[in-house]
C-alpha cells in the first residue's frame, strides 16, 4: 500500500489504495512512519515527497476501519495520524497533491513541510459534517497556513477550499496542472537538494523551533545552529566552492 522510490537524493512515498481513495488505514499508517525512518536513517537522502497513488491524494481515515473498531491502528506511536502528524523529522517533506485532500488527508498535506497542488486539488476539514473533530492536526495548522477567518470557515463550515485559494493564500507553495503535481514536487526537491544539506536541515529545524519565540532566544537558538555548522566539511566547503568559481561537492559531513 506505500510505495517507496529514490531519483538521485529525493526520496518518494506513495499511498497506492487508489480504489480506497488513498484513505489511511494501518498498513498505510505503519507504511508511512517505515518510509519516514529510510528517509531520516539514509544519510544520500535529502529530501522527501509524499503523494498518492490516482485520482485523490487521500481522502483521511479509512471509515471502514474505524466502524470495525481499528481506528487505533491508523496512529503509529511516533508519528500519529497516518505515522506522520507528530513525527519527529530533520528532513524536509513536500506533498504533492493532484486531487482531493480532505479530513485526514488534509492533515497529512499539513504535517509536510511544503505544499505543490495541481488545480483539481481541494483542501478540508469535513468533520463537523459527521459530528467529528479533525483531531490530527488540522484544527491548528489551519489556521498557521490560511488568513484565521477563511481557516474559520473551512473548521465550522466543514466545506472545503479549492487549490486556486489555498494557493492564493500561501498554503500551496507551486500550482500546476493536472498531473503534474508530482513532477512539480520533484523540481521544487532538487531545488532544496543542491543545496547543502546539513544546513537546511538546520535551517528547518531553527524556523521550527524559533516559532512564538522574542528574538532574542530565536538569535540564540540561531546562532546554536551556525555554531554547530562551523565543525563540518560541508562549512567549509561551501566557501571555498565559491573561491573557486566551482558547484560545491556537499558530502552531508
Amino acid at each position: 500500500m506505500i510505495e517507496f522510490s529514490v531519483d538521485g537524493h529525493v526520496a518518494t512515498i506513495t499511498i497506492n489504495r487508489p480504489e480506497a481513495r488513498n484513505a489511511v488505514n494501518g498498513e498505510v499508517a505503519q507504511g508511512i512512519e517505515d518510509a519516514i525512518d529510510r528517509i531520516e536513517d539514509d544519510d544520500t537522502l535529502w529530501v522527501g515527497i509524499l503523494t498518492g497513488a490516482g485520482p485523490a491524494f487521500s481522502a483521511g481515515a479509512d471509515l471502514k476501519a474505524v466502524s470495525s473498531g481499528d481506528a487505533g491502528a491508523l496512529n503509529t506511536k511516533r508519528g500519529g495520524f497516518g505515522g506522520l502528524v507528530l513525527r519527529d523529522r530533520t528532513k524536509p517533506l513536500i506533498a504533492a497533491v493532484d486531487g482531493p485532500a480532505l479530513a485526514g488527508g488534509t492533515e497529512l498535506v499539513l504535517a509536510c513541510d511544503l505544499v505543490v497542488s495541481s488545480r483539481t486539488a481541494r483542501f478540508g476539514v469535513p468533520e463537523v459534517k459527521r459530528s467529528l473533530v479533525a483531531a490530527a492536526g488540522g484544527l491548528f495548522r489551519l489556521p498557521q497556513v490560511l488568513p484565521r477567518n477563511v481557516a474559520t470557515e473551512l473548521i465550522l463550515t466543514g466545506d472545503p477550499i479549492s487549490a486556486e485559494r489555498a494557493y492564493h493564500f500561501g498554503m500551496v507553495n507551486e500550482l500546476c496542472e493536472p498531473g503534474e503535481a508530482l513532477a512539480t514536487a520533484h523540481q521544487l526537491a532538487e531545488r532544496i537538494a543542491v543545496n547543502a544539506p546539513l544546513a537546511v536541515r538546520a535551517s528547518l529545524r531553527v524556523m521550527r523551533a524559533a516559532e512564538g519565540l522574542d528574538d532574542r532566544e530565536a538569535m540564540r537558538i540561531s546562532n546554536q545552529a551556525i555554531g554547530a555548522l562551523a565543525s563540518t566539511n560541508d562549512f567549509r566547503e561551501g566557501p571555498l566552492a565559491f573561491i573557486e568559481k566551482r558547484a560545491p561537492k556537499w558530502t552531508g559531513s
